[in-house]
């Protein structure tokens, strides 16, 4: 069973994926023992649209422009095997 605390902080990040879409997905972050951050708002459906897998890697970016103030980048990225070594590959958009 899971006990959550009451107090929970959430942050929407603004994402731009690798097609270029912007997405909101929602950060929750916990206070107590059990305190990582939570996906939820968004999340899913940035799941489904990149048909990601167990195994495969989301990464984060941020980008610091002078003019526009710092945004954020995520990619996702699979496990491939390239000239007998393991790589990670862009993900390409399914939906």
């Amino acid at each position: 069973m899971l006990v959550f605390s009451k107090e929970l902080k959430d942050t929407d990040l603004r994402v731009k994926d690798s097609s270029g879409e912007l997405r909101v997905i929602r950060c929750r972050k916990r206070d107590g023992e059990y305190d990582k951050p939570v996906l939820s708002k968004g999340w899913l459906q940035f799941v489904s649209d990149y048909n990601l897998r167990v195994a495969d890697k989301v990464v984060l970016l941020r980008e610091d422009d002078p003019h526009l103030g710092s945004q954020f980048r995520i990619e996702a990225k699979r496990k491939v095997i390239l000239l007998g070594e393991e790589t990670w590959g862009d993900v390409p958009r399914a939906n």
